[in-house]
């Protein structure tokens, strides 16, 4: 598709479907480009009659890498010593002036894990472009509820080798990591994924980036409190990257919610539960249709 200027940076977005159809905004977790939505997983939402728009967060894919902000001390940061370079609610605006640029209008928005954090702001502080909200295995303050197992911690902080052969691997071992206790991982769709990142560009530093804006950015429970729109907070009972306190937190802030919980799912929703999911979404949709 093609980049677009926003928020003082310039996003890369695609777009599908039927621009006559109602507007789904699908936004993807920390360090997540465009290319880690499966095909057929952004089919499901074309299938079921919604136009889809999907994007590159600032400092990943194609959209602005913020290299002039350097490289978060990620001590420094947690410990309240150094600022993050933006924060979550800079990353929301970035996609409410995608939304306004595109002109599509109040949007039902989608978010994953840092996305689901992106997606929370973005319904608080632009209501006007918000129908529904979907938060997926996220969190409203990662600091004090949902916090990743000591393991998966670690490996956040681990450097990424810079060998192509290597990093799929490493890639493989993520996903073992984190996918839960119930679905096999798919390893020739995450090479696949992997490897298409990797041809688009990896930026470490802009992930730690991110990683600094949703660690540092505040609590948004006493917002969300405020938001009035129709909402779904989905996560798996195995999450070991967001644990499952960050969904009852989540849930548990909003007004007007659906909380479902797949027991064995963990930090991916798995094929076998797409049409789940997206039984659960339309469902949520036609409530403002």
């Amino acid at each position: 598709m093609a980049k677009i200027p926003v928020n003082g940076v310039e996003i890369y977005y695609e777009q599908y479907g039927d621009p006559t159809h109602p507007a789904v905004l699908l936004i993807a977790g920390l360090g997540a480009q465009i290319v880690s939505w499966s095909p057929d997983f952004l089919a499901s939402f074309t299938d079921a009659g919604f136009f889809l728009t999907v994007f590159d967060n600032r400092d990943v894919g194609l959209s602005t890498w913020l290299t002039e902000a350097g490289t978060p001390d990620a001590l420094a940061i947690l410990s309240g010593e150094q600022l993050a370079p933006y924060f979550v609610g800079d990353m929301a605006r970035d996609a409410a002036e995608l939304v306004e640029a595109l002109r599509l209008g109040p949007v039902h928005v989608i978010g994953q894990s840092m996305g689901g954090m992106i997606a929370q702001q973005f319904a608080i502080d632009h209501p006007h472009l918000t129908r529904t909200l979907t938060s997926i295995m996220s969190s409203p303050n990662p600091m004090e509820v949902g916090e990743p197992t000591p393991e998966v911690m670690e490996s956040l902080f681990t450097p990424r080798s810079e060998e192509f052969e290597e990093s799929l691997e490493e890639e493989i071992v993520s996903w073992q990591l984190t996918n839960g206790t119930t679905y096999p991982i798919d390893e020739a769709w995450i090479r696949e994924q992997a490897t298409l990142a990797w041809q688009r560009g990896r930026n470490p530093a802009g992930v730690m980036r991110q990683m600094a804006a949703c660690a540092t950015s505040p609590d948004r429970r006493p917002l969300l409190a405020g938001v009035s729109i129709p909402a779904l907070v989905v996560h798996g009972d195995a999450d070991p990257f967001v644990t499952l306190a960050g969904g009852e937190a989540t849930a548990a802030a909003l007004k007007d919610v659906r909380y479902v919980v797949y027991p064995g799912m963990g930090h991916a929703v798995p094929r076998a539960l797409w049409p789940a999911l997206m039984e659960e979404f339309v469902t949520l949709t036609k409530r403002v249709s």
